[in-house]
């Protein structure tokens, strides 16, 4: 019998609030207890869009929450005149069976108020982010045919992870994993024996902004030390939500100021699932002695103790080890990239730029 997933998996309701982010809505009101997904709502907040809570206290549970939320919401429209505001369910609000919609048509606030029905026991992370979407969609912010690709994307990632991802394990501990020195001197060795080095970004969505900077300081080895490189990114654009297509112009252009160059573009930043096979072939027909792979690695098929994966995951790299793969992890990437608008460095790029500089 398959293990039973144990460890602390991402919640449904934090994934419709980042999508929902990730759609441009204005201001996202928690409909629940104050301290119901507190910690991402801080980090959201950094990233530029209002999260506030309707504060949910006891007597809502047995009476209903109708006043807290027509109260919040009326709140909301005074302090921030939204043009979107989404009302995200939690357990609290959900077990009591809340009339979100009918609470949101009582307030009558004038702009574009549209509740998503979510909750922590829905299962799949993804699910919650599906709901949003589809919330988006029947609010007008989104094409049907975007929300239908969306979806799909969500179903895809949450494929991967049952088959080879945090998912796939009963428990990981979480760990910060080894050092990042051999795994720099292994690309600087490789450069300086004129190898060709392929440099692979599967990254999903904001973590770009950190594990773009990869591409720079392997650039900038190559530069010194000779050999060649192929860099890969999931950067298309065109592809994805409002503020995910603008991680990626952000992104080019500062790999565009220092001259640095993405030799295959696969795929958008939300595409992150589905696009594994396409790179690998990319990256075969360059014939590369040593891969590098940042971001979502377990995208990447046929992975080997040869290659190099940099994850920002504690329990993806617990997860990696413990197959015996070349890993390195970046912590607290997530917390770091949020609200970024820049390249951000990558520990590993330091390091590698620091042994540069003993050459």
């Amino acid at each position: 019998m398959k293990d039973r997933i144990i460890h602390p998996r991402p919640n449904p309701i934090i994934a419709a609030m980042y999508t929902l982010r990730d759609m441009d809505v204005d201001v996202v009101v928690v409909h629940g207890p104050a301290g119901c997904s507190f910690m991402a709502s801080r980090m959201l907040e950094e990233a530029g869009i209002r999260v506030v809570t309707s504060g949910m206290r006891d007597n809502d549970l047995i009476f209903g929450g109708a006043e807290s939320l027509i109260e919040t919401l009326k709140l909301v429209k005074e302090k921030f005149d939204p043009k979107t505001v989404a009302v995200v369910g939690t357990c609290a609000s959900m077990i009591i069976g809340e009339d979100m919609a009918a609470e949101i048509q009582q307030a009558n606030i004038g702009c574009n108020v549209f509740p998503v029905d979510s909750h922590g026991c829905m299962g799949d992370n993804t699910r919650g982010a599906i709901r949003a979407l589809e919330a988006g969609r029947d609010a007008g912010i989104l094409t049907p045919e975007e929300t239908d690709r969306q979806i799909s994307l969500m179903k895809a990632a949450t494929g991967i992870e049952k088959k080879v991802g945090m998912a796939a394990q009963g428990y990981l501990s979480p760990t910060k994993g080894p050092t990042k020195l051999n795994v720099c001197r292994q690309i600087m060795d490789a450069l300086a024996a004129d190898k060709k080095v392929a440099v692979v970004m599967i990254a999903k969505k904001e973590l770009a902004y950190r594990f773009a900077d990869i591409f720079l300081a392997v650039d900038e080895a190559r530069n010194k030390l000779g050999g060649k490189t192929f860099f890969v990114a999931n950067m298309d654009g065109e592809k994805g939500l409002p503020r995910i297509r603008r991680y990626c112009s952000d992104i080019q252009r500062d790999l565009d100021s220092r001259n640095v160059k993405i030799d295959r573009i696969i795929g958008g930043l939300d595409e992150y699932a589905i696009i594994g096979e396409d790179v690998k072939k990319a990256v075969d027909d360059f014939e590369p002695d040593l891969t590098v792979i940042v971001g979502i690695c377990h995208s990447y098929p046929e992975l080997s103790p040869d290659n190099i994966l940099i994850t920002d995951q504690p329990r993806q790299l617990a997860n990696y080890l413990r197959q015996g793969l070349t890993a390195v992890g970046e912590i607290s990437s997530h917390s770091i990239v949020m609200g970024a608008k820049n390249i951000i460095s990558l520990e590993t790029s330091d390091i590698l730029r620091e042994l540069l500089e003993e050459r």
